[in-house]
């Protein structure tokens, strides 16, 4: 009965080394071939199974009655260094990688754009910034031009009307007082050419610079310090306008006279220098005289200093470029 119990460990111990071969060759490429607990076993298992070979046979011959076995001592104590192991079934271990991105950092590369391509947008949004700011500041003063020269306008037609009227109450027509008054309208407003010329080079590019040198920079807004001139103007044409209006004599009608040419030529500046030459608000056919555009090619001129200043004047511009040689200028900037 013992070598029963031999045959059936050295079998066991035969399979357990058969399967830890199979491992060890696994294993091979990896590990060290350095012999271990298992590779003795492994050894013993074998030689055991080699000399109970012939017993084997002797016993096939022989057939012994089937009882069940008996163990004297149990294969485990006795062979305490094996390890008998049930075969295991293979596995085949699949691995999911599952590859996610943070939504901070899918943001942060749909927010990283190229360099390039934000300078553009950049430049793009400044641009169409600028373009809204001065569609506003033209509204702004076209409202503020147009309202003054209604105005001034209505108000100036009013105060010639009447005043002619209140002349001719008693049935005498004053053609001295009449005469005079539009000879100095048209001189007031001829003269005012000449005297902005020669304010324009002594004072406001002299000692008032302060406030015209407004006018030579980029302007912030509808309006700039420089306009404060035209207000300066303008007081002494009401002062005049009024006086003439409410007297009457000659007088009275020489500084009626007087301050309607100043406020024609404010509104005729306004709309040259202001609208045409300096785009503040659209003039509509104003544009399309030649001798304006001659005009406005003149005063560029003066804005670049190609001339030291010249021309000073608005109306006359043109004249004083051609007395410095500057005709071909004039001519290539029209």
């Amino acid at each position: 009965m013992q070598p029963l119990s031999l045959k059936v460990h050295t079998n066991l111990c035969y399979w357990h080394t058969e399967d830890h071969t199979h491992k060890t060759q696994k294993r091979s490429s990896i590990l060290p071939a350095t012999p271990s607990n298992h590779q003795l076993s492994m050894a013993a298992g074998l030689s055991i199974a080699t000399n109970l070979k012939p017993y084997n046979l002797f016993q096939s011959l022989i057939p012994l009655p089937r009882s069940s076995p008996s163990l004297f001592f149990t294969p485990l104590k006795s062979f305490h260094h094996t390890t008998i192991r049930l075969p295991r079934r293979k596995m085949n271990v699949f691995t999911f990688c599952i590859l996610t991105k943070d939504h901070e950092q899918i943001k942060t590369e749909e927010e990283e754009e190229p360099p390039n391509q934000v300078n553009s947008q950049l430049v793009s949004a400044r641009v169409a910034e600028k373009l809204a700011r001065k569609r506003s500041e033209r509204f702004t003063y076209l409202v503020a031009a147009v309202m003054s020269s209604f105005g001034v306008t209505s108000m100036a037609i009013f105060a010639v009307y009447y005043r002619f009227w209140w002349q001719m109450e008693g049935g005498d027509v004053p053609w001295s007082e009449m005469f005079g008054t539009f000879s100095l309208s048209v001189g007031a407003a001829v003269g005012m050419e000449f005297w902005a010329r020669w304010a324009h080079k002594v004072l406001w590019h002299a000692s008032l610079w302060h406030m015209h040198e407004s006018h030579h920079r980029p302007r912030e807004g509808p309006f700039e310090l420089n306009d404060v001139f035209a207000i300066i103007n303008a007081v002494p044409a009401i002062a005049l306008l009024s006086y003439g209006f409410f007297h009457k004599g000659l007088v009275p009608g020489l500084c009626f006279g007087a301050g309607l040419g100043i406020t024609v030529f404010g509104m005729a500046y306004m709309f040259v220098h202001d609208g045409l030459v300096h785009r503040r608000f659209p003039v509509g056919p104003i544009a399309n005289v030649p001798y304006f555009r001659k005009v406005a090619a003149a005063h560029q001129l003066h804005h670049s200093d190609k001339f030291n200043g010249v021309p000073y004047g608005l109306f006359l511009g043109p004249k004083e470029v051609e007395k410095v040689g500057g005709l071909e200028e004039l001519e290539k900037d029209t």
